[in-house]
């Protein structure tokens, strides 16, 4: 599912810049046809209105007694008042009415032939202005009318031309290596894109089967006693008290699970709607202290603690209250016997740091960056025993994340576990 959803956005991906590419490549493109076919139009009128008008000085074609090319000199060998320098190759022709060639004029020494090849593909394009290719070179021309005919100028426009097939041919390589490099790069980023999708999806699943696996046997044992209370119909509710008392706890042990799981749901929901008030941290840390006390020493464990006074931030004491319950009570419950409680809280800069510490088997590294996921525990079966849901943590983890805080597990195995709370101080 998940690799079609990635092929899906390359595809849509690459269409869309391909497109793109394809607009802003023939914008460019039109641009600079545009610009060339400008400058030949200018280049042509401005030869036009430098070749003579007419041939004149009884100059003939070469196949009337050969053809007298000028080079802006005048019968005597002086200039004429036209003299120009040429930054193309260009010559004109002038014809009769039946385009018959009468005289050709270019400053550059031309082949006679050229002439006549070039008046035949001009009038069989038969337009005032057009382009063709002759030989390896290309060529525009402008026709005007004269008294006795017309008048051809002709451009040698194959630098412009070689320019816009070299533009053509770069547009094909540059996008060609673009589309190949955006479809790596595209690759990449959508599998970025799709991996935190793909982790709710697979934490989503997980969530369901733990959750249908947690409910699952306390509905068994339901079930069970149930049935047993309906085989003794006769029996007095005193004498099967023992299989209403199992019912009964495993019913309160399903209302604490959806409880929790609800609300999970209502601090995901309600990231706007808190209300923080400065509190003061170091005196609800001291009151968890003090209600946790006998609970440690039935543990028989040892508490060692340092609470830095009159620490405030900002924030809903009820619920950061219950993050402190809840890590003191998992340290509590994952002590090793006669093992050791401690608890830090002081001030560093800009937040205030809160540490508990139980010294027990550890948490081995893989598991680090995953207990505070839904239901997710290290040792199911202690966790059982313990009476624990794996939601504990997760709670912890969505109150910390509201409130703009951190927190995280260091471990060392065999030794001691600490959970590092970090909250921005005032």
């Amino acid at each position: 599912m998940f690799n079609k959803l990635r092929n899906r956005f390359l595809i849509v991906n690459l269409v869309t810049i391909s497109v793109l590419m394809l607009l802003a490549f023939a914008s460019i493109y039109t641009i600079t046809y545009r610009n060339a076919q400008n400058d030949i139009r200018s280049e042509l009128s401005r030869i036009a209105t430098i070749y003579p008008r007419n041939a004149g000085n009884g100059q003939m074609p070469p196949n009337q007694g050969g053809m007298n090319n000028t080079g802006g000199m005048n019968n005597n060998g002086q200039p004429n008042d036209n003299t120009f320098t040429e930054r193309s190759l260009s010559f004109s022709i002038e014809t009769d009415s039946n385009w018959n060639m009468t005289a050709a004029h270019s400053p550059f020494e031309m082949d006679s032939t050229l002439y006549q090849s070039a008046l035949t593909e001009a009038k069989t394009i038969n337009k005032d202005n057009g382009q063709f290719k002759l030989d390896s070179s290309d060529w525009a021309f402008i026709k005007q009318p004269t008294g006795s005919g017309y008048k051809l100028i002709f451009l040698d426009i194959t630098a412009q031309q070689d320019i816009l097939r070299n533009l053509i041919y770069t547009f094909a390589a540059v996008g060609l290596i673009m589309l190949v490099a955006l479809y790596f790069t595209s690759r990449f980023f959508a599998n970025r894109s799709i991996q935190p999708v793909k982790e709710a999806f697979d934490k989503q699943k997980q969530f369901i089967a733990d959750a249908s696996h947690e409910l699952k046997t306390p509905l068994a044992i339901i079930n069970t006693n149930a049935d047993v209370l309906l085989s003794n119909r006769e029996e007095t509710i005193e004498s099967q008290a023992r299989w209403l008392e199992y019912i009964k706890l495993e019913t309160e042990r399903m209302a604490r699970l959806t409880n929790d799981l609800l609300y999970l749901t209502e601090m995901e929901g309600s990231r706007t709607q808190m209300v923080y008030t400065p509190f003061d941290l170091s005196e609800t840390t001291e009151r968890i202290i003090l209600t946790m006390e006998a609970v440690i020493f039935e543990k028989e464990l040892t508490l060692d603690y340092h609470i830095e006074p009159n620490l405030r931030i900002n924030g809903s004491q009820e619920q950061i209250h219950q993050v402190i319950m809840i890590l003191l009570d998992n340290a509590i419950k994952y002590a090793n016997a006669q093992g050791t409680i401690t608890i830090m809280l002081k001030r560093q800069p800009h937040e205030v740091s809160l540490t508990v510490t139980n010294t027990g088997e550890g948490i081995a590294p893989e598991h680090l960056t995953r207990i505070f996921d839904r239901f997710y525990r290290t040792d199911t079966s202690r966790a059982r025993k313990q009476g624990g849901y794996g939601l504990g943590l997760a709670i912890a983890s969505s109150i910390v994340d509201q409130h703009s805080g951190k927190l995280y597990a260091t471990s060392t195995i065999g030794e001691s576990t600490t959970f590092h709370l970090q909250l921005h101080a005032i």
